[in-house]
């Protein structure tokens, strides 16, 4: 099982949240999106799960619903730039579906280690 399942469709993002999670300890799996992130959160396990909320498949609201709903004690941070709204529009959303924490775009990194190491204690 792996500390942390990042899901975003942003690859460079990605990478790089992988890269100073990995550098902090963590084990760190990836995916593309929603419907990717669903599968491997059943096939392998996380125990933290960091998404994103739009993203093309399955975005981030509908998978944080899904995920709350197979594991109601999943732990989930939600993190979004926004889209036709403002990130703060749709970081509340996330909330109300089941997200413990939630970030804005760009990553404030601090905050990011600070929120995974609160929620894997």
């Amino acid at each position: 099982m792996a500390d942390i399942l990042i899901i975003d469709d942003d690859i460079q993002l990605s990478s790089m949240l992988k890269q100073l999670l990995e550098r902090n300890g963590y084990s760190v799996i990836t995916a593309p999106d929603g419907a990717k992130g669903i599968d491997l959160y059943h096939s392998e396990g996380a125990r933290l799960i960091i998404t994103d909320l739009i993203m093309p498949v399955k975005e981030g609201i509908e998978t944080i619903a899904e995920l709350v709903k197979d594991d109601p004690n999943v732990k989930i941070i939600a993190i979004s730039g926004g889209g036709r709204l403002k990130p703060d529009s749709y970081l509340n959303l996330a909330e109300t579906f089941g997200a413990l924490r939630t970030l804005t775009k760009p990553i404030d990194r601090q905050a990011l280690l600070e929120a995974v190491a609160e929620l894997l204690a």
